[in-house]
């Protein structure tokens, strides 16, 4: 018999603060199967980095990646964090100094087949011959890769092209799916000889795994607050003839000596490397969630400026902190980290007058939002830029909104994926702005 163990993370999104340990409980493990002459995997599933925290946003991922480098990653999958929220280049030189292979058969360059840096699977060998086929599959969000010079996939399509040949070289077979629950289970209906999928993106996480079939589902939850274990049971045919499951809680492993000041190491050098003037402010600039401020007036028209339309809105709850005196690009982080992009929209007067009545809704006001790349947590009152209301007429541009007329809307993405403004929103042709953050926008102007 042979035993082969799989540890796996997924949507740590940079919350180093619970990388110490896990770091810590990897290398311990690894010793302790090491000593038995058991094989060990290691695999992180996506949403490793995540541009909020200063470590990554200074080191555009790349800090991130010496993490995984240090654990002794064997391979990772990327997920919509590393490949929609970072520019072309950035993207293109995150793995370049990887120890590890990045599996993801759903990623092209337009033109020119697989990045160098990519491989739709590869086949490892266990110390006793056993060969485990390991594909890697990402979200596909086409159109946002498209933007940023990038062809993804539809990721089904690309399982069925490449489980043959892996098939045919493998003994094992096991997916790094960057794809959801819901997708990790219909996959594991449809294809049945998958004997393992690492799920993630949907921050779920099962304790002691969940079979569909027979194949053996795993996830971690996010934020490395959990680690996986798979072990693998295999018999001198290379059958596996026993799968097990397991979650550890990252806050009951061992605390590791020094962690806080590890944990505030990296924050503080993402500080110094963000500690680039961008203005000097004379007056401060304030936030309020309930009410509208020059700050959030001034983040309203930014975007409606860049974005060169009729109008815009925003919601307060953007702003998470005031700014004064001399303004960094660190600062700016800290009170915008949200991965969001501008977007237009183009509505009827009619249409516009739904959203725009919807947004006044106090309820919305108060709602807690959790996704969508919002890093807050209440919307907050929506702000206005070209856009006014007096009783029941609204006026854009100082002029009574006709039903009849076309309006260019500039809004932030998370208004357009689907949760809000359902009656009109889902249904309209939307323009990204990409890779710019609402941060950049932010500079742009304060720059000016």
């Amino acid at each position: 018999m042979e035993t082969i163990h799989i540890y796996h993370t997924n949507d740590v999104h940079s919350h180093i603060e619970n990388w110490p340990r896990i770091k810590q409980f990897l290398a311990d493990k690894n010793e302790v199967h090491q000593k038995k002459d058991e094989d060990v995997f290691l695999f992180d599933i996506g949403d490793f980095i995540d541009r909020w925290h200063p470590f990554t946003e200074a080191t555009k991922g790349k800090g991130n990646i010496d993490l995984l480098n240090e654990s002794q990653y064997t391979a990772v999958t990327i997920g919509n964090n590393e490949g929609v929220n970072l520019p072309y280049n950035d993207l293109n030189t995150l793995y370049e100094h990887a120890q590890f292979d990045v599996l993801l058969a759903n990623l092209y360059q337009p033109n020119e087949g697989y990045p160098t840096w990519v491989k739709p699977y590869k086949v490892y060998h266990t110390n006793k011959g056993t060969r485990v086929g390991v594909i890697g599959l990402t979200a596909h969000f086409a159109h946002l890769y498209g933007l940023l010079g990038w062809k993804v996939t539809e990721p089904i399509n690309e399982l069925k092209k490449w489980l043959e040949p892996l098939k045919a070289e493998s003994d094992i077979i096991i997916l790094l799916s960057h794809l959801g629950l819901n997708e990790d289970e219909s996959i594991a209906t449809e294809f049945p000889n998958i004997d393992v999928i690492l799920g993630s993106h949907t921050h779920h996480f099962l304790e002691k795994g969940k079979f569909v079939g027979n194949t053996l589902l795993g996830a971690a939850g996010k934020y490395g607050q959990f680690v996986g274990h798979i072990t693998l049971s295999v018999n001198e045919e290379k059958t596996i003839t026993n799968k097990e499951a397991i979650l550890y809680d990252t806050e009951e492993l061992p605390m590791v000596h020094n962690e806080q000041e590890l944990i505030d190491a990296y924050l503080s050098k993402g500080k110094a490397l963000l500690n680039q003037k961008v203005t000097t402010l004379k007056t401060p600039l304030k936030t309020d969630l309930f009410q509208e401020t020059e700050f959030s007036r001034m983040l309203s028209r930014s975007l409606r400026e860049w974005c060169q339309t009729d109008c815009a809105m925003i919601n307060a709850g953007l702003l998470l902190g005031s700014l004064e005196d001399d303004v960094t690009v660190y600062d700016l982080l800290k009170i915008c980290p949200h991965p969001i992009n501008p977007c237009v929209v183009e509505l009827t007067g009619l249409e516009l007058e739904k959203v725009l009545w919807e947004s006044k809704n106090e309820e919305l006001v108060h709602r807690h939002i959790k996704g969508l790349g919002f890093r807050g947590t209440l919307l907050g009152v929506f702000v206005y830029d070209q856009i006014s209301f007096h009783d029941e007429i609204i006026l854009v541009n100082g002029m009574h909104l006709e039903h009849k007329r076309k309006y260019s809307l500039a809004l932030p993405d998370m208004f357009t994926f689907g949760h809000f403004f359902k009656e009109v929103l889902p249904y309209k042709e939307k323009k990204y702005f990409l890779p710019e953050f609402l941060r950049d926008i932010l500079k742009w102007k304060l720059q000016r």
